[in-house]
């Protein structure tokens, strides 16, 4: 269902702030030939903690009607909120999006039960397939393998994004939840590695970037040709890095920026623009990987 290289999509913004859907829009085109798999549309990277309700949803939708059916796209419908969550589950049904990422809630740190009913709420407030996002160095809290298997006993809580950059936990995970449960990386450093260990597929901020790279080097790393894709992820690993020299989604909109791929670097605060000290080392690894 969910599987290869995902990009966890910028959201484009213009000098004042406002949605840039023109450069939504050229984005939306450049992954659909880069061979990108899918597109999450307003998560973590897409600013979605800053972006309004209505912004969230048009942009959500936005990003449907560029692909055309040429992509797949998987809407952020994370909260913190349970009510929040369910909410933008039920917005998008039957808007033709392929299925939910859906966050652990942050900054209130709820305990595995918390997290167990937030997540069986949304479950059955909802029919599109729900892909768990664990993310403790965002959210503070983090999903226990337990917890995650009890979630998937759920029919349409298909699989998991895992950031934790721990690789045990893709054969953890596979034992605890089955075979068909989906099971994604979100830490682009460990990303080869995940997949060598049994999982399907990356969601990637560096895919932003190297969406070519990235989706040659997924590919051959779920064929199995896994010397070929190191080969490629070895010269990606600075990028992997220095897009997170400051929070994300900072580094990889100034570096598309520099790529001429969006109008400007704008991020909403309290996030702000790359510091001028680090835009050579960000700068660097764009060179380094052969993008600019």
């Amino acid at each position: 269902m969910f599987s290869g290289s995902i990009v966890a999509l910028v959201t484009p913004m213009d000098n004042y702030g406002e949605i840039d859907y023109t450069s939504l829009r050229n984005l939306v085109n450049f992954h659909v030939d880069a061979g990108t798999n899918a597109i999450v549309s307003v998560g973590t990277t897409g600013e979605s903690a800053t972006v309004t309700v209505e912004e969230h949803i048009k942009i959500v939708l936005k990003t449907l009607e560029f692909a055309d059916g040429r992509i797949q796209i998987i809407a952020g419908t994370g909260g913190n909120a349970t009510h929040e969550a369910i909410t933008f589950s039920k917005m998008f049904a039957g808007s033709g999006i392929a299925g939910c990422l859906s966050v652990v809630p942050y900054y209130n740190k709820p305990s595995q039960e918390g997290l167990y009913q937030h997540f069986k709420a949304i479950s059955e407030s909802s029919e599109l397939p729900q892909i768990l996002y664990n993310v403790p160095s965002r959210t503070v809290t983090d999903m226990s393998p337990e917890t995650v298997a009890l979630l998937s006993e759920f029919k349409n809580i298909v699989g998991i994004k895992d950031a934790t950059g721990d690789l045990e936990r893709v054969r953890i995970h596979r034992e605890f939840c089955g075979e068909d449960f989906i099971l994604l990386s979100g830490d682009d450093l460990t990303g080869i590695e995940f997949i060598a260990r049994g999982g399907d597929g990356i969601i990637s901020v560096s895919n932003n970037i190297a969406a070519v790279q990235m989706a040659k080097m997924v590919k051959l790393a779920m064929s199995g040709e896994l010397d070929e894709a190191r080969s490629i992820n070895e010269k990606l690993v600075p990028l992997h890095k220095d897009l997170f020299v400051e929070a994300n989604p900072i580094p990889v909109k100034w570096a598309l920026h520099e790529m001429g791929l969006i109008v400007n670097g704008t991020l909403r605060l309290p996030l702000t623009t790359l510091n001028i000290a680090l835009q050579p080392t960000v700068r660097q690894a764009l060179l380094d990987a052969g993008i600019l």
